[in-house]
């Protein structure tokens, strides 16, 4: 290597070094505000955005700080990254996106935000699921007829051949199984085993459960 080459080489190492600190900062405020989120800091939270953290930085896991909120039913933290701009969209590694996590969570308000912002009701996680397996799996009624009345099909299936109606009626979860009947989810259908919702709730022992999906229309 010529020492022209060596100089050169020098000049952008020093320039390399030089970006880095400048940048020091922001990566840092980022980092910062995805360990106020972990650790429920509101204070430090609000103060990490006044300093400009990225509404959308993330953890290693790939959660954001909007995700992290939703994960600990941190409703007025995840207020606060709504408010300040954050992608409701973005997901983590596994797929989880944030209208799952309140899903799940049976966080109905926070879905109700999350659809007025754009949340998108199809994406699924690396399982196969999304938000509206979710809610009928946990048994979470009203968030089941809100994403069906933001046209989540009653009868869609997802992996495995399963419907929201088999994933309801698999845990024993009545009153998802009614929304989603009521919205004309149909009983017929079966899953990879040959089994319909009905066989899926005799077999977890939920005869109630069996006798509303058996029930004469």
């Amino acid at each position: 290597m010529t020492l022209g080459a060596i100089g050169r080489h020098a000049i952008a190492a020093l320039a390399a070094m030089a970006f880095a600190a400048a940048h020091a900062d922001d990566v840092s405020v980022n980092v910062k505000l995805v360990l106020a989120a972990r650790n429920s800091d509101a204070a430090a939270l609000r103060k990490a955005l006044a300093d400009g953290a990225s509404p959308d930085s993330r953890n290693r896991l790939g959660e954001t700080a909007l995700l992290i909120a939703l994960k600990k039913k941190d409703d007025a933290m995840a207020r606060t990254m709504l408010a300040a701009g954050t992608n409701v969209n973005v997901g983590a590694a596994n797929g989880v996106t944030p209208l799952m996590a309140a899903a799940y969570a049976g966080e109905k308000e926070m879905v109700d935000a999350l659809l007025a912002r754009g949340a998108d009701v199809g994406t699924t996680d690396r399982l196969g699921k999304n938000a509206m397996t979710y809610a009928a799996g946990q048994g979470h009624a009203a968030i089941v007829r809100a994403l069906l009345a933001k046209g989540v099909d009653a009868n869609a299936v997802y992996r495995n051949d399963l419907t929201a109606l088999m994933w309801a009626a698999g845990y024993g979860r009545n009153d998802a199984v009614k929304a989603l009947l009521e919205a004309g989810a149909r009983t017929d259908l079966r899953d990879n085993r040959g089994k319909t919702a009905a066989d899926i709730a005799r077999e977890g022992g939920y005869l109630e459960t069996v006798t509303l999906l058996e029930r004469p229309k």
